[in-house]
């Protein structure tokens, strides 16, 4: 009864860790518009982002790892970030840069395997 309540637990923790990693594009996002804070509309999403990723990225911290918790958000909003600002702000995104993205991605997918009850209870 109890791994499951852990399983539960770490679920919703990598959950709101994933939560954590949008607001961070919203974040990053909003800091680009934002020119360097002097629009206010930007400015002001920048900031409530900003609240929004550090409240989901504290909590989900709570039960993953800091290192592979910090790691994952960092990961989902650096792609997401480059993705994004890619196809909404027209800012260039060479293949070799996709190439690279893509072996983040890899990354980060390997961590949250590496943290499978499956994966943990074997080691």
């Amino acid at each position: 009864m109890e791994t499951t309540d852990r399983t539960t637990s770490k679920g919703s923790a990598w959950g709101m860790l994933l939560l954590a990693g949008l607001f961070e594009i919203g974040y990053a996002l909003s800091v680009g518009g934002s020119q360097a804070f002097t629009i206010p509309g930007w400015s002001i999403a920048a900031a409530i982002f900003f609240l929004l990723t550090l409240y989901f990225l504290s909590a989900a911290l709570r039960t993953i790892d800091v290192g592979i918790g910090y790691a994952v958000w960092a990961g989902i909003g650096s792609v997401g970030a480059a993705v994004f600002g890619s196809v909404l702000l027209d800012q260039p995104l060479t293949p070799v840069q996709a190439l690279w993205l893509a072996v983040i991605i890899a990354g980060v997918v390997w961590l949250k395997l590496a943290d499978s009850p499956r994966l943990t209870a074997r080691a």
